[in-house]
């Protein structure tokens, strides 16, 4: 009978922790947005209104940059590993009269998956050769306190 309890009490406790909770970071909705934004006609007040203020702002060419970012926990065997749902970034690009002159929409498909590589950098020199030891024990006997004899 016991057993039949712990196994009772850990099937809810498995049951409740299944729930996915999703962490969205960003402008949200950006794909339904996007279609709302008509080239040479929406100025910078109405992308403004319609999204809010930009994720960040090109210093070079002003272009105006929303970030959305959704993850959500994958399983409960991986730990609290998330996983990815979405990652959408729009790039307004304005004209001298503050009109968008062009649109993109970038989404997960379009990340590129950077390797890290592996390499050690080798110096040129070795600091065990003789010259190194003449200079170090140079140094040494200058920055060594001076003795006085009485």
């Amino acid at each position: 009978m016991k057993y039949i309890y712990l196994s009772f009490i850990f099937l809810f406790t498995l049951n409740c922790s299944l729930n996915k909770v999703s962490n969205s970071h960003g402008a949200r909705f950006i794909e339904n947005k996007y279609d709302k934004i008509l080239l040479n006609k929406t100025n910078k007040n109405d992308v403004r209104n319609l999204i809010g203020p930009p994720s960040s702002v090109s210093n070079f060419s002003g272009n105006w940059f929303f970030i959305e970012r959704i993850k959500t926990n994958s399983s409960l065997f991986r730990l609290g590993k998330k996983k990815m749902l979405s990652n959408n970034i729009l790039i307004l690009e304005f004209n001298s009269m503050g009109l968008v002159s062009n649109k993109y929409l970038l989404n997960i498909k379009d990340m590129n998956d950077i390797e890290k590589l592996e390499k050690i950098t080798e110096k040129k020199y070795a600091q065990d050769n003789m010259l190194n030891d003449i200079i170090k024990t140079l140094r040494e006997k200058i920055n060594a306190p001076t003795r006085r004899n009485k």
